[in-house]
């Protein structure tokens, strides 16, 4: 039975927090799954306590966050990045967590290459979908 490739990709503390117990998890299905993690380094100084705590060593780490940065310059990093991540791992699903933009980007570049993408806590929570969140 051939072993599926999942890719996790985060860049926030948030996600990262969210993502632990996930990423812990595939990590004990060694014989079902190859597993690669992405950090983009949105928020890198949080995020660094996070991985510690965790003890979460990202395969790839893009370190795409500098000062002042605005979301756009982050979202053409992400896109030229994060697109040669996708390419050069080949996963076969791609799992993401939260409203980032490294969430955003990433289910987008998977989408494009018709690559499933896995959204942890994904849905509205107030069911009110002009005001999503409680």
């Amino acid at each position: 039975m051939r072993k599926i490739n999942i890719l996790v990709s985060f860049g926030t503390r948030p996600e990262a927090i969210k993502l632990a117990p996930v990423i812990r998890y595939i990590k004990k299905q060694n014989h079902k799954f190859n597993l690669m993690v992405c950090s983009t380094g949105q928020h890198r100084q949080m995020l660094i306590q996070v991985l510690n705590l965790f003890e979460i060593k990202p395969d790839i780490f893009l370190d795409l966050m500098t000062e002042n940065q605005t979301l756009t310059l982050l979202s053409s990093k992400l896109f030229d990045k994060m697109g040669k991540v996708i390419s050069d791992t080949n996963p076969d699903i791609v799992l993401v967590q939260g409203d980032t933009t490294t969430a955003l980007l990433t289910a987008l570049i998977a989408f494009y290459r018709k690559i499933k993408v896995g959204h942890v806590e994904a849905g509205l929570r107030t069911y009110d979908k002009y005001s999503p969140f409680p």
